[in-house]
């Protein structure tokens, strides 16, 4: 049986047992360098030998046979079991030192196979970490290449955090700038809506202020309109109870028309309603005051009216009286504190020393006049102004057709209107120069319906109502 068995089988037995043996008491080098398992032959031989001791302890030593050693061998026995009191306690000694040499090598058994567990565990971490060894050596070439990037991506990114910052502190100094100079904006359009409201507020206080002002006023002119008008109708209709009383009749009480009837009407009330209100006329009579600043005399008023133009003269500054055929009027102007006197306009003139006039208003008067005491009236002028002094005859314009279908014949006293052609040809043939005609009271103020005309037929036939020649006296 032992011939037939194959040699590497034997051997691979024999390595099996060895190894098997080696598991469970390993000795030697376990596989790691500088750890050796402790070597337990000496020990185990050490032990063997003094268990053999201790076994033959009480025992004879064995002889051969006959009489004389199997006497010899019983007394030794008989010995032996005499002294066995003696040496029981030596031979438990032994018997316990030997079971702790037993248990020590037990110890240095389990401490080898330990080790030798240990070290293979070892080996397999090694293997391990061998195996790893190759990631790991490429995962340190990554971390080199990725420390060496690092640097120039921390560069980058270091450079691109300045930019970044850079660009952050600008837009934010932007956006500061732009909500600094929003709010400045919105300050401002505050400011000056606050200013605007507070304009208009103003305004608007000071225009319903001057509006209140304006009413007040013309609420007093009226009322004074309306006093003025009730006590000139009382002085009227006094004057006119005590004409009735007289033996006369009083030239003043009415007017007398070409064919030298009376027309009894009441002239106050006409000049109110067709002439135009005293405001008014004051207003237009101004220009000729500042015509006469210059006189080098006292102006006389022909035909001076409610005295409109005396009015304008004493707020000018200057000397002014007036001469009117109407008692009435005269009254009114004495009332207002004018100098007029009641006196037909001729026989005062005459009455007057020559050259002793600085100037002379004729105003709505010649066209009331027969067409052959103008000339006279225009001599009379000449003689009486004073060289240098001015002449101002305002009368209805008859280049303007308007005034004969509305103006010129309401007043039935009208005789004939002057051309200013024929007007300027009197006073220079008494006289008279630098004249200029001023055409006053555009028609088409009163008479909105003109202004559908084309402008050359207008201002050829239906230019201005009235006209006034001033002239100087040469």
């Amino acid at each position: 049986m032992a011939a037939s068995a194959d040699p590497d089988e034997l051997m691979a037995a024999i390595r099996e047992v060895r190894e098997r043996a080696q598991a469970r008491a390993p000795q030697g080098e376990l596989g790691l360098k500088g750890v050796n398992a402790p070597d337990l032959m000496p020990l185990l031989h050490a032990r063997d030998a003094a268990e053999a001791k201790v076994a033959a302890i009480g025992s004879v030593n064995p002889r051969r046979g006959g009489l004389l050693n199997s006497l010899a061998q019983s007394a030794k026995r008989l010995i032996a079991r005499g002294l066995d009191w003696h040496v029981r306690e030596q031979i438990e000694f032994n018997r316990a030192s030997m079971a702790c040499v037993q248990a020590s090598l037990e110890a240095l058994t389990d401490l080898g196979r330990s080790m030798a567990a240990m070290v293979a565990y070892h080996q397999q971490l090694r293997r391990e970490v061998e195996a790893l060894s190759e990631p790991m050596h490429e995962l340190s070439q990554k971390c080199d290449d990725l420390a060496r990037h690092w640097a120039e991506w921390r560069t980058g990114f270091e450079e691109r955090r300045s930019a970044s910052e850079i660009h952050q502190l600008r837009t934010i100094s932007e956006l500061q700038a732009a909500f600094q100079h929003r709010v400045t904006l919105m300050d401002q359009n505050f400011r000056e809506s606050l200013r605007m409201q507070h304009g208009e507020f103003t305004r608007a206080l000071e225009q319903n202020t001057l509006d209140v002002q304006q009413r007040l006023w013309k609420d007093l002119e009226r009322i004074r309109a309306e006093y003025e008008k009730l006590i000139h109708s009382e002085l009227r209709m006094l004057r006119q109870k005590s004409a009735l009383g007289a033996t006369t009749p009083s030239t003043q009480a009415a007017s007398t028309n070409a064919a030298g009837g009376e027309i009894k009407i009441d002239w106050m009330r006409f000049a109110e309603v067709f002439r135009g209100s005293e405001d008014r006329i004051r207003t237009q009579h101004k220009r000729y005051a500042e015509r006469f600043a210059s006189a080098p005399g006292e102006i006389l008023d022909l035909g001076c009216g409610r005295g409109e133009f005396l009015e304008a003269a004493r707020n000018a500054g200057l000397l002014a009286r007036g001469v009117d055929l109407s008692e009435e009027n005269v009254a009114l102007c004495a009332s207002k504190g004018l100098n007029a006197t009641h006196a037909d306009m001729f026989a005062h003139l005459e009455s007057l020393p020559d050259r002793s006039l600085g100037g002379v208003l004729c105003s709505q008067v010649i066209e009331h006049l027969p067409p052959h005491l103008l000339p006279e009236l225009v001599r009379l002028l000449a003689a009486k102004v004073h060289p240098g002094g001015l002449v101002a005859i305002e009368t209805p314009n008859p280049e303007c057709l308007a005034i004969f279908a509305t103006h010129f014949y309401i007043d039935p006293t009208h005789t004939r209107p002057v051309p200013p052609a024929l007007l300027c040809f009197y006073l220079q043939e008494a006289g008279f120069g630098n004249l200029e005609v001023d055409r006053l009271e555009p028609a088409v103020d009163s008479m909105p319906a003109l202004a559908a005309l084309p402008a050359e037929v207008r201002n050829a036939f239906f230019g201005a109502l009235d006209y006034a020649v001033i002239a100087r006296k040469l």
